[in-house]
């Protein structure tokens, strides 16, 4: 009994810790305390019966009470969890994102086709182009290999291949311009050594040597007003010495845009780095005929002769400057017959490279300046046979024939050149002067009054007819 006893005291000793905090004693005339009160009321207790329980008695009659106090207890202990838990603030972990998915982005629109006709798809799918790489470069060592190796065509063609696919290599269209200008397809060079130039200075990469090439490009596309701003700048960089090649495409620029004295203190200067440079040595004497300055035309000339005795355009030009000077020293026999002299040994210094007419033309006037008349009428006859003829070839050999006093051939000869020349007043004086030394009047007289009809105030046709007037019959 005791041993039962214990364990029941044991089981319910939480029951008796309730009961002791809540239930009033069963021991009559006690003092009771309240300890959540904080201080102590004393309370007399009724006089009643007196009950005596044992404990174990006692633990028997209040254990249903026991569990449902219990029951109420953990009921009200896990609704001041669950509160607690939903009156604290939470942390709370955010939603995760969807991935970058361009499906889940807005729905794209269908196109009209699409709207109109059921059974298109939503999404039609259209085969894409090739990306062009517009930011990277190319290998172009294999092209400029080729171009070292002077295969200009296939350099080209390989670097031009290279550019389509990335435009922005400038080193592309460089080696595709260096091509074609060797090929002399200056158009296509131009154009692409400017796409180089352009992305270089995009970069801010300057390349002399594309610059340079487009110059000369242009100088030999014969478009000199592009040429002249890129060749002032090539022969004027800061510390270096011009080139000069460059500083004669840069005087032949400023001559042909008609600034010729630019272009003779720029040939002058070539002249000076180059004293063998018989091109500029030649547009040298051609500005100074300009200037009528005859006497620095022949010293030019001679000089690039002298440096290129195959310079037909020199020596033709140098002839030209002789029969000039020489017809305006006509006061000074001596140095007139000089010029005619000289004339002729540049005359024949051209035509022992060009035979065609217009040189044999041009050493037959020198001859009949210088009073050959024989050695002119027979070089002008073979100039005659050439189908290139013209009217002022048979015009000389009419001359050089009537002073050789071949007058019949002389006839002849002027003749063709009335034919050839019907303008000429000077085939009119000749021929009639023919016609009148032979006898034949009538002819002369219509050979004056035809030149006096092309130049009225002529006096010398006016005289010659009044002269041959009473003879013609």
């Amino acid at each position: 009994m005791l041993k039962r006893s214990a364990a029941l005291a044991g089981r319910f000793s939480f029951g008796r810790l309730i009961s002791s905090l809540f239930l009033p004693q069963v021991e009559l005339g006690k003092l009771k305390s309240y300890p959540r009160h904080r201080k102590h009321v004393f309370r007399k207790a009724s006089v009643g019966l007196k009950i005596s329980l044992s404990p174990e008695e006692i633990s028997m009659i209040n254990r249903p009470f026991y569990r449902v106090l219990l029951l109420g207890l953990s009921l009200v202990v896990w609704c001041g969890i669950v509160v607690a838990q939903s009156s604290r603030p939470r942390r709370v972990k955010p939603a995760a994102k969807p991935a970058e998915d361009p499906l889940l982005r807005p729905e794209p629109k269908p196109s009209p086709t699409a709207r109109n006709n059921s059974n298109k798809p939503l999404i039609d799918v259209q085969p894409m182009k090739p990306v062009v790489n517009t930011v990277g470069t190319g290998d172009t060592s294999h092209a400029y290999q080729l171009l070292q190796q002077k295969q200009f065509a296939e350099a080209a063609k390989e670097a031009k291949d290279i550019a389509a696919q990335f435009p922005n290599d400038s080193e592309a269209w460089k080696i595709a311009g260096f091509a074609e200008l060797s090929l002399k397809q200056y158009p296509l060079a131009i154009e692409d050594l400017q796409r180089a130039l352009d992305l270089q200075q995009v970069s801010k990469r300057a390349d002399p040597n594309t610059e340079d090439a487009l110059a000369q490009a242009y100088v030999l596309a014969e478009k000199f007003d592009r040429a002249l701003p890129l060749l002032v700048a090539a022969t004027t960089r800061p510390g270096a010495t011009p080139d000069p090649s460059l500083l004669y495409y840069r005087g032949l620029a400023e001559y042909k845009t008609g600034k010729p004295l630019d272009a003779e203190k720029t040939f002058t200067a070539v002249v000076k780095a180059n004293p063998k440079d018989s091109l500029s040595l030649f547009y040298l004497g051609q500005i100074a005929l300009g200037k009528n300055d005859l006497d620095g035309a022949i010293a030019s000339l001679n000089r690039a002769t002298v440096n290129d005795p195959r310079f037909a355009a020199a020596w033709t030009l140098l002839t030209s400057a002789y029969l000039r000077r020489a017809a305006l020293n006509m006061d000074d026999a001596t140095k007139a017959a000089a010029d005619y002299l000289s004339a002729v040994r540049a005359g024949e210094g051209l035509i022992k490279i060009k035979t065609d007419a217009e040189a044999v033309t041009l050493f037959g006037q020198a001859l009949i300046g210088s009073e050959q008349y024989g050695r002119a009428a027979a070089a002008l006859e073979r100039a005659t046979l050439q189908p290139d003829a013209r009217g002022v070839t048979f015009y000389l050999l009419g001359i050089a024939q009537s002073r050789a006093k071949n007058f019949p051939k002389a006839i002849a000869a002027l003749q063709v050149a009335a034919q050839k020349s019907p303008e000429d007043i000077n085939v009119y004086r000749e021929l009639g002067y023919a016609y009148e030394i032979t006898k034949q009047y009538a002819k002369a007289l219509a050979a004056y009054q035809k030149g006096l009809s092309l130049a009225p105030g002529d006096s010398d046709f006016k005289e010659a007819a009044e002269r041959v007037q009473p003879f013609a019959k």
